[in-house]
């Protein structure tokens, strides 16, 4: 079981380190808002991950059950996608672009349902979870459905964490990735070793 969960943590949380659209949100809202506006949407974006945890755990289940080529296969297309999102990766501008223009001052009940929201009706995040989470089962003749929560909550744990340090030291972040541009290609070159490294972890 920790042989599958500690790559699959470290994994996750080199991922969320790297910039991307929520981490940066989280950021532009501790510099806007503050601290407590920032974790109030942290909060809303990792709890969307239960839902697309949900879908990927009742809806694959019932497929590895099936088959065990079919599990192969699914297993399969994970490190495939993880390879080009690798490659997409290594085709996309290293500089890290970030705005605090549109950004106004909400509720915390608005910030929450907005991260939320923003998570839930992001597809990309459905197929990214059946690209990864499969490839960590521990025991695929288990209860797979428990132990794709596990990976699930574990993700949103590390998430959690994470943009709570990007909110408390988003002033100190922004000034330091405004001063240091090559910060970009460091983050750049280690999401696409990551990505490589996962989908080699699964496939093996």
């Amino acid at each position: 079981m920790l042989e599958q969960l500690i790559p699959f943590f470290t994994a996750t949380i080199l991922l969320t380190l790297a910039p991307g659209p929520d981490n940066i949100y989280v950021l532009v809202q501790g510099m806007v808002n503050g601290k407590k506006h920032a974790i109030i949407t942290a909060l809303g974006l990792v709890s969307g991950v239960l839902v697309h945890t949900t879908l990927v755990a009742f809806g694959v289940s019932a497929i590895i059950k099936q088959s065990e080529s079919i599990f192969l296969i699914i297993k399969c297309f994970g490190a495939a996608y993880l390879f080009y999102l690798a490659y997409k990766v290594f085709k996309s501008d290293p500089n890290i672009a970030f705005s605090a223009e549109g950004i106004q001052q909400k509720s915390l009940f608005a910030l929450y349902r907005q991260g939320f929201i923003m998570n839930v009706l992001n597809p990309k995040i459905t197929i990214f979870f059946l690209a990864l989470l499969p490839g960590f089962l521990w025991e695929p003749e288990g209860n797979t459905v428990i132990q794709f929560y596990i990976l699930g909550l574990l993700f949103m744990l590390q998430g959690f964490l994470i943009f709570v340090l990007v909110a408390i030291l988003a002033g100190s972040i922004s000034r330091y990735l405004q001063k240091h541009q090559n910060a970009g290609v460091v983050l750049k070159w280690t999401q696409i070793v990551v990505f490589i490294g996962i989908g080699i972890f699964i496939l093996l």
